[in-house]
């Protein structure tokens, strides 16, 4: 829905999404914690790497306010070597069930690109929002397979797989280049019978630096989309690079980033970690809520 107000368009968001017959309300930006059960991820890989520490973190993100947690099977950073199917379930499903059990009303987010896994998955826990990085470009059946099991999608974009993707990727306008590919596939989602789409820029995933932070600078255009918006920038290359800084060290460029996103529209901050990210949506909430009176 498009209005206006003081001669400036303004676009509203879908504000839920429905997922084991509950409405998720987003109306308010909501944290996304990230549990990795791999041994490459570009800054937890290998930390989680048994049951125990698998449940300790789900405790966190959840005991530090996280509304969703996002368990992946695969690094996807930058060079990363793609695994089979099997290996990825093979990491996957006790996480999976093992979270499910302890913390049943938790949303669960499965970060995969492939049919199979999902399919698999839904089998063994039931609904979770399928985070495909890939947007539906690696795996023809994903948005079919995604459709039959009424789940809600994320739907990212990416310039080609993590081997090559940041092989010089260029854009003339990285934002209109984009919204254009958002719009072709959120087009086929629909006329798959997909309902609750989330959309994400792609910060990190065959972009420049300077594409990423022309990407966050403008990521109030993303709004004509009136979807949800999730942002990962938590503790990316983007940071380091121009701090000249690792990784670890990288929590306070993440919290600066994290709030610039909040500030242009962000609904889903998809983070390491949950209580920064947190107390960075209380802090800009409460902001806009002074700048309206």
């Amino acid at each position: 829905m498009l209005f206006a107000k003081n001669n400036k368009a303004f676009y509203k968001k879908k504000p839920t999404i429905a997922l084991n017959g509950e409405l998720i309300d987003l109306s308010s930006p909501v944290v996304m914690g990230v549990l990795n059960c791999t041994p490459d991820s570009f800054y937890d890989g290998g930390a989680y790497n048994s049951d125990i520490a698998i449940l300790t973190r789900a405790g966190q993100i959840i005991e530090q306010g996280g509304r969703f947690i996002d368990l992946g099977g695969m690094s996807t950073r930058p060079g990363a070597i793609e695994i089979s199917a099997k290996e990825e379930l093979s990491r996957l499903i006790p996480a999976v069930k093992s979270v499910r059990k302890e913390f049943p009303q938790i949303a669960l987010s499965i970060d995969s690109y492939r049919s199979e896994v999902i399919k698999v998955l839904h089998a063994e826990v039931g609904d979770f929002l399928v985070n495909d990085v890939s947007g539906g470009q690696f795996d023809d059946q994903m948005f079919l397979t995604v459709a039959a099991l009424n789940l809600p999608y994320l739907l990212m974009h990416s310039k080609g797989k993590s081997s090559d993707m940041q092989d010089n990727p260029q854009y003339k306008d990285v934002v209109k280049e984009i919204i254009f590919y958002l719009s072709n596939q959120i087009q086929k989602l629909k006329q798959a019978g997909i309902s609750d789409i989330l959309i994400d820029p792609g910060f990190g995933f065959g972009k420049t630096a300077d594409h990423n932070f022309e990407l966050l600078n403008r990521l109030d255009s993303f709004a004509i989309f009136e979807l949800p918006i999730v942002v990962g920038l938590s503790r990316k290359s983007m940071i380091c690079k121009l701090l000249d800084i690792d990784p670890s060290e990288s929590l306070n460029g993440t919290t600066v980033l994290n709030t610039m996103a909040l500030s242009n529209g962000c609904d889903i901050l998809r983070v390491h970690d949950v209580k920064e990210a947190i107390e960075a949506i209380r802090l800009v909430e409460k902001t806009k809520i002074h700048s309206q009176c």
